[in-house]
């Protein structure tokens, strides 16, 4: 059966007392819109008509690039022969209902199904010709819609059809969203130790016998690999995460972890930092695009910016890089097996070779030699070359 997917998102709700458009509002890590959209998407396999109004049209433009075809109501004219109108502010309703409904409507003789339940209507199928006929955009669309002469089927599952016209309806959506997204993980094979406060994105995958503790928030386009531990008390946006992995109380943001690494508790991993297999990065470290090798250790209190960490090395307790002179970032190198003694600055752009030794407290502005012995302020090299 040949199918226009049109989502109705033209009418605003004075009652959300907000500046943005209701269907910008997050919901689970997404906006409010995005619910709809997806579902369009399973249903179809292509980009559905977003039809918009003059209130609603500048908000969901930006947002709709790339994802669907923002139209107003004169320009809304079906591909298909049957038009299947999904409303932008209806979150939960399901893709399995909506094929029922549609296997119902190819089955019998009617030109028009509503599918309602006690807070109103859901969904709408009908010809393209009965689509044509309507009336414009907002109430005048909604009248003609209830005028029709179509056969009402009811939602079985009442929640499938709530309406988002508050932010009340909101916080319901997203404590049924949460419950009906954490029971899909837990089956299949993911520890939630407590759902009630796991939070977790749609966009996100998770892999089996993967345990999430109380208070982790899972957001943006994150995937997590197998037998990791996670949380208590963590956020990890929009990551990459291997298998054997465990993040205890941190804050992790477009970085990526590689097998057997660990994070915590309280450190933060901002965007392109990158920890390699075996890595450790212990309590208020912070790497920012930075790679910390495999093996290496970064035990506390320390900052790495624009940092290249080989495998092995040793970063002691409040070491710090500095990689920004006011202007410009440079960059580090820290060589496979250094051994940086605690509270050093590096003052970049420099290069530690391989070996090498940083005294503590040591401030170094030049680069060092492989197997070298340096400290002081400003650090002085002490030795060429250790047997």
């Amino acid at each position: 059966m040949s199918i226009a997917i049109i989502i109705l998102a033209s009418a605003e709700s004075n009652a959300f007392n907000s500046n943005s458009s209701k269907y910008l509002h997050p919901l689970g890590g997404e906006p409010l819109i995005y619910y709809p959209w997806q579902l369009a998407t399973d249903l179809s396999g292509t980009q559905p008509l977003l039809l918009v109004s003059a209130a609603t049209a500048s908000p969901l433009q930006t947002w709709a690039e790339g994802r669907a075809r923002c139209v107003r109501w004169k320009n809304a004219l079906p591909a298909g022969e049957t038009v299947l109108l999904l409303y932008g502010d209806a979150p939960l309703l399901r893709a399995a209902t909506v094929r029922a409904l549609l296997t119902n409507y190819e089955q019998s003789e009617v030109s028009a199904i509503n599918l309602v339940s006690g807070e109103g209507y859901v969904a709408h199928l009908l010809t393209a010709t009965r689509f044509q006929a309507l009336p414009a955009g907002g109430e005048s669309l909604a009248a003609g819609l209830a005028a029709q002469k179509a056969t009402l089927v009811t939602l079985e599952d009442e929640r499938e059809g709530l309406r988002i016209h508050t932010r009340v309806d909101l916080s319901r959506a997203e404590r049924l969203l949460r419950q009906r997204s954490n029971e899909r993980w837990m089956l299949a094979g993911v520890t939630l130790v407590d759902p009630a406060t796991t939070y977790i994105a749609p966009t996100v995958t998770i892999g089996r016998d993967t345990v999430i503790h109380p208070h982790t928030h899972l957001r943006g386009k994150t995937t997590i690999g197998m037998e990791n531990e996670l949380g208590p008390n963590s956020i990890i946006d929009s990551c990459t995460i291997g298998n054997r992995c465990r993040v205890t109380a941190s804050v992790l943001e477009h970085a990526v972890m590689e097998d057997e690494s660990d994070i915590g508790p309280f450190g933060h991993l901002r965007r392109g930092a990158r920890l390699c297999h075996g890595a450790h990065m212990g309590n208020f470290g912070e790497m920012k695009q930075s790679t910390l090798g495999p093996g290496a250790k970064m035990g506390h209190f320390s900052y790495l910016g624009d940092t290249t960490v080989a495998a092995n090395a040793n970063i002691g307790a409040g070491t710090i890089t500095c990689n920004y002179d006011g202007e410009h970032k440079h960059p580090t190198e820290i060589g496979e097996g250094a051994f940086i003694g605690s509270g050093s600055m590096l003052v970049a752009p420099v290069k530690i070779g391989a070996g090498a030794t940083i005294g503590a407290g040591s401030v170094v502005t030049h680069d060092l030699p492989p197997g070298s012995l340096a400290y002081g302020v400003p650090a002085r090299l002490k030795s060429a070359k250790r047997d």
